[in-house]
């Protein structure tokens, strides 16, 4: 009986799995670790971009209006692709427990968890998120880098005048950004940015007494149903927005990290036979070569979008809607913006 390349993925987030499956379906035996031993109510919602959606297996039904509000004007209508109706989920068997420790020799590697149980694989992905535990052997300690911003959000029900129009809707403010965005029919998913002291990372919701008076704040009496979002949230969390110094390698040996442990949003998959070192070493080095300079340049842009986005001062305000205006006047916007969420979904240039 032939016996399966075993591979240890690191992290039952949103890469771990989605990559698991890909394996299983190339001819591996892939094993889940993660380190939470039960789903926990903590964070918000997951928005997907057409291309993650497409990875796995989603269709993108339709375009819809996307508008950008501020105070009382809406500043451009643009359309953009709307959040698919639905989650993809994968029900997949995974153990409880934390990766501390590598070895790794020609042929596999040996991984070593906090309850002192170990186990040995062919080759190992590190899907293990912000605080990666599988970078830190790899690369050392370093500091996740405080964005200055913090995100103040929930989970709502849709209001009225938002179920004729869904959309993905911004609102400039002074000193403030909110985005929201559908879910389903029924509710809808929301954060304000703010530019604040560093909070922590936890996705946990806020004591009751935070909760009634950030519902009571400036924030509920916005317009455009933005409001409305605020008082009605069953429960609202807060969290600090941090970003990794960037790597010029993704892997060590038989060792590569994906997914917020990295920055890159793809999994790149050998073919089913026990690859050597050499070859774990030419594909690792081919995704990075894909993925490095693509994935820094999103997560710079991201950085990027939140400074324009919550900015404070009149002038300022006033600076920022006229330069929202104008590019989303450009007519080549939408193509561009397409362009960059289809990747690499593109006949030809697929990374896949």
């Amino acid at each position: 009986m032939e016996t399966k390349t075993k591979v240890i993925i690191a992290g039952a987030g949103i890469a771990g799995p989605v990559l698991a499956v890909f394996l299983k379906l190339k001819g591996y035996d892939p094993v889940v670790y993660e380190r939470v031993d039960a789903l926990a109510d903590v964070g918000l919602a997951l928005c997907m971009q057409p291309n993650g959606l497409r990875l796995v297996g989603q269709p993108l039904e339709r375009f819809k209006h996307a508008p950008s509000r501020h105070e009382e004007r809406v500043l451009v209508d643009v359309d953009y692709p709307i959040l698919h109706d639905g989650h993809p989920t994968a029900a997949l068997n995974r153990t409880i427990v934390e990766l501390v420790s590598l070895k790794q020799d020609d042929d596999s590697v040996e991984v070593t968890f906090e309850n002192g149980v170990v186990d040995k694989a062919s080759f190992v992905v590190g899907c293990d998120g912000l605080h990666s535990n599988t970078r830190v052997c790899l690369f050392g300690h370093e500091s996740a880098s405080y964005t200055g911003l913090t995100q103040t959000g929930g989970i709502s029900p849709t209001p009225e005048s938002h179920k004729g129009h869904r959309t993905m809707l911004n609102v400039y403010a002074d000193g403030a950004h909110l985005i929201a965005f559908p879910m389903n029919d029924k509710q809808t998913s929301w954060a304000i940015t703010r530019r604040e002291a560093e909070a922590r990372e936890s996705w946990r919701s806020i004591d009751d007494e935070q909760q009634n008076h950030f519902k009571e704040g400036p924030w509920s009496q916005w317009p455009f149903g933005a409001g409305e979002l605020v008082r009605t949230a069953d429960r609202i969390v807060k969290y600090g927005l941090y970003d990794r110094p960037e790597l010029r390698s993704w892997h060590k040996g038989r060792v590569v990290l994906l997914g917020d442990a990295a920055h890159p949003t793809s999994p790149h998959n050998p073919s089913a036979a026990a690859p050597s070192a050499e070859l774990l070493s030419t594909i690792f080095s081919e995704y990075e070569q894909l993925r490095i300079a693509r994935t820094s340049e999103l997560v710079k842009g991201a950085r990027k979008q939140g400074e324009v986005r919550v900015v404070q001062g009149e002038a300022a305000c006033k600076a920022r809607d006229e330069s929202l205006k104008a590019v989303y006047a450009d007519e080549d916007f939408l193509q561009n913006w397409l362009q960059l969420f289809r990747h690499p979904f593109i006949t030809g240039e697929s990374e896949i």
